[in-house]
């Protein structure tokens, strides 16, 4: 928890703080019905979650990089195809594309929002093109009409990298259920956060939901029988248990994270840094509050210096990762994005964080870049 000298990125005793019974009651329930693989806790969280997104199939799995991997598994794409991303994300988002021996193809993204740049995808399609997968950046939907709109001319399936967006809405409609499929985590620092790894894939697609659930358990169909070749890949039932009890007060924390966004833009009002933009069909849900300044490297040892937690999302470009030196791609390649990896800076953010935590985190920053 935050103590009165310093002022964490993320507080995640808070938050256990104040739900303390619900979470110990979640666990206690698991540990007393012994139904620890898969089992009610599992598939009632599976319901929930389908319903807050309004899909009809939710399929839980072990992490999010196991959604990312399961998704594109579940829609055939492999050796030789190639699917179509953005550079500045963390790292899962392509390695899936990889380990499931296709090729990670990236876009630019927008100045504004970081997240893809529909125009950009489309120049990217080549006849190998199978898939697209735009991220959900800091908690902000991309511009998903126009990137379905690209990939219906082209056949081309969506798979929509929603870990970082638990609750937002694109037009009204719920991040992870736009795509073909999407994909979330629920790593502790997520909105939506369980107590280790764990993730989910949606859909509306039911023979897509039931190849997933293969899949996930070893690709079997019956307890000794086996249709093809899966993975162990199942959503834990503790951490089932968990995120129900959370699922409850994702929307109040969401707005919480709203409401604390809001203050850290009048705050830094006439400050010289750029703030967030926040599109108006949009409902951006924050995980990340996320500023630029050409100072960011300074800035963030100053902040430490001060006790004040800050984070860089992400200060490497995905295609100048030593991992994709064989893409042969280089400085310049996708400028927008390698300009925001050089100046982004993630502010403390949670629901619990008060006005005068943030006060003195913008007092901070004013202080330094001025």
């Amino acid at each position: 928890m935050a103590t009165n000298n310093h002022i964490p990125l993320v507080d995640l005793q808070v938050q256990y703080d104040g739900m303390r019974a619900e979470i110990d009651n979640a666990i206690q329930r698991v540990i007393d019905n012994s139904s620890f693989i898969m089992g009610p806790e599992v598939q009632d969280f599976e319901a929930a979650f389908a319903r807050y997104l309004g899909v009809s199939e939710a399929i839980g799995v072990a992490s999010g990089s196991a959604a990312l991997q399961l998704a594109l598994l579940a829609c055939g794409i492999g050796p030789g195809d190639e699917v179509i991303t953005t550079p500045h994300t963390f790292f899962a988002t392509a390695e899936a594309i990889s380990q499931v021996g296709a090729t990670p193809v990236f876009a630019d993204i927008q100045a504004d929002t970081y997240n893809l740049d529909p125009e950009l995808v489309e120049n990217a399609i080549t006849p190998h093109t199978r898939a697209i997968i735009p991220v959900h950046l800091y908690g902000q939907p991309a511009d998903m009409l126009e990137i379905m709109a690209v990939a219906r001319r082209h056949g081309l399936k969506v798979i929509e990298d929603a870990a970082q967006a638990h609750g937002a809405t694109h037009y009204g409609r719920r991040a992870g259920g736009i795509g073909d499929l999407a994909c979330f985590s629920f790593f502790p620092s997520k909105n939506l956060g369980c107590y280790g790894d764990g993730g989910m894939v949606t859909t509306d697609d039911p023979d897509l939901a039931a190849r997933l659930r293969r899949l996930r358990d070893h690709g079997r169909t019956g307890k000794y029988e086996h249709a093809e070749v899966g993975w162990g890949a199942r959503l834990d039932a503790l951490q089932a248990a968990i995120l129900s009890a959370k699922l409850r007060h994702l929307d109040e924390w969401n707005d919480g994270r709203r409401a604390a966004a809001a203050r850290y833009n009048a705050l830094l009002a006439g400050c010289d840094v750029v703030t967030p933009a926040e599109r108006s069909y949009n409902c951006h849900v924050y995980y990340c509050y996320v500023i630029r300044t050409p100072k960011r490297d300074g800035l963030f040892e100053e902040l430490a210096a001060r006790g004040i937690g800050a984070g860089i999302h992400y200060p490497i470009p995905l295609h100048l990762q030593p991992a994709y030196k064989p893409l042969g791609l280089l400085p310049g390649a996708f400028p927008v994005s390698e300009a925001a990896a050089d100046s982004v800076l993630s502010l403390p953010m949670y629901p619990e964080i008060t006005p005068e935590q943030q006060s003195i985190v913008a007092a901070a920053i004013k202080a330094f870049v001025g």
